[in-house]
């Protein structure tokens, strides 16, 4: 009887153990959850580590990507290029099985310019949430949760998603040829990491024919760095051959300005492979 006692008590002692070990394997890559609970003087002591996957977080940011044309999600860890402005949407993804009590807080900060954590640019206390980056540098996001129940804590901590949104650029040709061969039919701009944009092109009198800014601006298919800013026409049709005036100012995610007067060139005559007469360059709208 003494013998299979102590068999019994090994044996369940065994499954404590395995239990035990269980319980305290390593967390998921990217995150860090820890149980706390109050002792008899009400302060919090650490008894074990717990698995994200059971209660803790996975948190994502996710934003349309101009150079990639397409929406990217960012996880904990690792890091991503992108323009300005860029609208980011952040999301918590709680992983609450125990239905604990929470409170999420999501932290921006540059990691340029001597920018740490503990002095964030921005702090949310929601589980999704959205912020714009308008200026260019490195930047670190990270999600805390802490959920309660009874007097038991659970504390999780994400690892840093990286940002780095690119200088500005900006670069206008000289004319377009607005025939409709689906060769340079529209006037496009070279703009990288532009965060405000006001052009408007003139005839020779100085008659306004089009407005463009960088909210009514079109991304050309294929080439995401160039922009839309008139089809040439005026009143619904295409203007005559001749030369116009371009003014445009512009603010970089660098805090670059940019002041751009200049003539452009119509050519609607223009074909690619042909020589074009202009006429001296005929008369404007």
């Amino acid at each position: 009887m003494k013998t299979q006692t102590k068999i019994l008590m090994a044996v369940l002692g065994l499954i404590i153990a395995i239990a035990c070990s269980q319980e305290n394997e390593g967390l998921n890559e990217g995150s860090t959850s820890t149980r706390q609970t109050k002792n008899t003087e009400g302060s919090k002591r650490l008894v074990d580590s717990i698995a994200a996957d059971e209660t803790g977080a996975m948190p994502t940011v996710t934003f349309y990507s101009i150079d990639e044309e397409d929406t990217v999600t960012v996880t904990p860890g690792e890091s991503q290029t992108a323009q300005a402005p860029l609208r980011m949407e952040l999301a918590a993804n709680v992983n609450n099985p125990d239905d604990y009590k929470y409170i999420c807080e999501w932290r921006i900060w540059t990691t340029n310019d001597n920018g740490s954590e503990e002095t964030p640019l921005v702090t949310r206390f929601e589980d999704n949430t959205s912020y714009t980056l308008t200026k260019s540098g490195g930047y670190g996001v990270k999600l805390y949760v802490t959920f309660s129940l009874d007097g038991d804590t659970i504390e999780y901590e994400s690892d840093p998603i990286s940002i780095v949104i690119s200088e500005s650029k900006l670069t206008c040709p000289d004319g377009f040829s607005p025939n409709n061969d689906s060769i340079n039919d529209n006037y496009r701009v070279t703009a990288q990491s532009i965060v405000k944009l006001d052009a408007k092109f003139f005839n020779r009198w100085g008659t306004l024919l089009h407005s463009a800014t960088l909210e009514n601006a079109q991304h050309v298919e294929g080439e995401p760095n160039k922009l839309i800013l008139w089809d040439g026409k005026y009143k619904g049709d295409v203007v005559k051959d001749g030369i116009y005036l371009l003014h445009l100012e512009a603010t970089g995610s660098d805090d670059l300005k940019y002041k751009i007067k200049k003539s452009i060139n119509i050519l609607t005559g223009f074909r690619e492979g042909e020589e074009t007469t202009t006429g001296g360059g005929g008369s404007s709208e």
